[in-house]
Formats: C-alpha cells, sequence, structure tokens
C-alpha cells in the first residue's frame, strides 16, 4: 500500500484550559481559517471576524489545542439550552488533514454522550468542516444564506457515532 492511500495519522495532540490571554491568538487563527468561506460568500470583515470570537470568548469552556506542544487551535463546547453547544473549533493550516479534528470530535462527543447531551454547532455554508460533522452523526436543523444550523443527539455506544 503506497501512503497516499493511507489514512493521514493524528497527531500528538492535547487540549488545555484556555486562558485569557490566548484570546487573541484564537481571534486571529479565526479570522485566517474563516476568511476562505467569509470571501466565498462575500461576508469577509477584516475586524468583524476577530471581534465575534472577542464579544463571545468565554474561556472557562474553551480549549487549546495543542500539537507536539505548540498552539494548534481551539474548541469551545459549552452548556446550552437543550445540551451542548460546539463553537470555535479551529485548527492551524498545517495541523488540518492529519486526524487531529477528528481525534478532538470524537473525544468531545465522547463526553457529551456520556452525559447524554446533544450537541449543536453552526458550520458556514459550503465549508470543508461540514462533512466531518456529518461523519459524526451530526444532521442539518435549518440554514440561512451564511449558515447551516445541525444537531447530533446523543448515541448509546459511542463507537457506534462515527461512520469512517
Amino acid at each position: 500500500m503506497n501512503n497516499s492511500t493511507m489514512p493521514p495519522v493524528a497527531a500528538a495532540w492535547a487540549l488545555r484550559p484556555a486562558l485569557p490571554g490566548d484570546l487573541e491568538t484564537i481571534a486571529e487563527l479565526r479570522a485566517v481559517v474563516l476568511r476562505p468561506d467569509l470571501e466565498r460568500l462575500g461576508r469577509y470583515d477584516e475586524h468583524r471576524v476577530r471581534q465575534r470570537l472577542r464579544d463571545t470568548f468565554v474561556p472557562e469552556h474553551t480549549s487549546v489545542i495543542e500539537v507536539d506542544g505548540a498552539f494548534a487551535g481551539s474548541v469551545t463546547l459549552r452548556p446550552a439550552e437543550r445540551g451542548r453547544l460546539l463553537e470555535n473549533f479551529y485548527l492551524t493550516p498545517e495541523v488540518q488533514g492529519r486526524g487531529v479534528g477528528t481525534a478532538i470530535l470524537r473525544t468531545l462527543l465522547t463526553r457529551a454522550d456520556e452525559a447524554g447531551a446533544e450537541v449543536r454547532l453552526i458550520v458556514v455554508q459550503g465549508s470543508a468542516a461540514r462533512p466531518l460533522y456529518e461523519r459524526h452523526g451530526f444532521v442539518e436543523e435549518s440554514q440561512d444564506p451564511i449558515d447551516v444550523y445541525m444537531v447530533r443527539r446523543p448515541v448509546r455506544n459511542a463507537s457506534a457515532a462515527v461512520t469512517d
């Protein structure tokens, strides 16, 4: 088997609690990651893309993703009215496609399943992340011209939640 047909191997990753001082690093990553999709939709605003994160950042519910000991992204899983809301799940471009996002999402969803909580998220229309979420059991609830609103109900047998 040649390397081009082998699935990516997740790098060594860890989650650590976010600190208030992580805000600007995460806001900058958000701008980098969302820029192509927002430009495609005619919605990219250099200031607004960062300010939206600044306005909603809650370190208590946010984790910084580290790969091989270095900053590689963020993810927020916060309590919501009917379960949890997954937000601010961003990976640096050099980490994307290496299985890290899948491994982290699987870990977070297992925790939600153990708590019997459904998980909601919003993904930008046309985002390359949507198939990842669908593979993990998320389904569309609604959409508008910019966003797709998705939900995943808790799974009793967490290993059945992912179809690779």
